[in-house]
């Protein structure tokens, strides 16, 4: 059983092809979408006649679209969007910077062709900082801009000449900070160290060796210590 079918295009359908151009889609796509607007059909060299004319008018539109795009591609080579967002005091966003926010500040800045899926951002935007993203309407048609994210009222940090985040979160100030260090945290005081001692030696007061004592000249000698007893007597006889 076949699974594609071949289809006059009554109309312009992006990403697919516009009207008069005989494309072949899957079965499921004619049925589903294609057939049921009316945007295709089934083709005949009457009908592709008949369509010349609606074709050259979609031709002439589709080559003032590239020709508008390709104006606003080299304007935006060097565009500049700034944006204000609500942040906490360490400069992180409340919600996200979104394609849409930019494709609609974009469109409010006189770039009217500029549509959220042109936008292709390569991170997400959750911080005041600069970003670049990138623009594209089709191959050989993108640039990058420089996006400025800025809070909506004035924070603490901005009296800091040099701030950034480490790795989780929280500013600190790369003028003062070191390799591993935290920048902005106040420096740990050494640690006083008493006299050295040599383990192997030992203390002069406090401890000294048990030694017993050698009897005076003349005393008696100490009694031997007497002989365990038998643990049974003998029986008597």
């Amino acid at each position: 059983m076949a699974r594609s079918i071949e289809l006059l295009l009554t109309e312009n359908v992006e990403n697919l092809g516009i009207v008069g151009d005989v494309v072949k889609v899957r079965i499921g796509y004619a049925r589903n979408f294609l057939l049921p607007r009316e945007l295709a059909t089934e083709p005949s060299d009457d009908l592709i006649k008949s369509l010349q004319a609606k074709r050259a008018d979609a031709e002439r539109l589709l080559a003032e679209q590239r020709q508008l795009r390709v104006t606003t591609i080299e304007k935006l080579s060097s565009y500049e969007l700034h944006l204000e967002r609500a942040c906490n005091d360490q400069g992180i966003l409340y919600a996200g910077v979104t394609q849409q926010e930019i494709a609609a500040a974009l469109n409010a800045a006189g770039f009217n062709n500029v549509r959220p899926r042109d936008i292709r951002l390569n991170e997400a935007i959750k911080r005041v900082d600069t970003y670049t993203v990138h623009v594209k309407f089709e191959t050989e048609l993108e640039t990058n801009i420089k996006l400025w994210v800025m809070a909506d009222r004035k924070l603490e940090l901005d009296e800091k000449e040099e701030m950034d985040f480490d790795s989780e979160g929280e500013l600190v100030d790369k003028s003062k900070a070191g390799k591993g260090d935290r920048g902005d945290r106040p420096e740990r005081p050494a640690r006083e160290r008493g006299p050295k001692v040599d383990l192997l030696e030992k203390p002069k007061t406090g401890w000294a060796p048990k030694v017993e004592a050698a009897p005076a000249e003349g005393a008696a000698e100490p009694a031997a210590e007497p002989a365990k007893k038998a643990s049974k007597k003998k029986k008597k006889d």
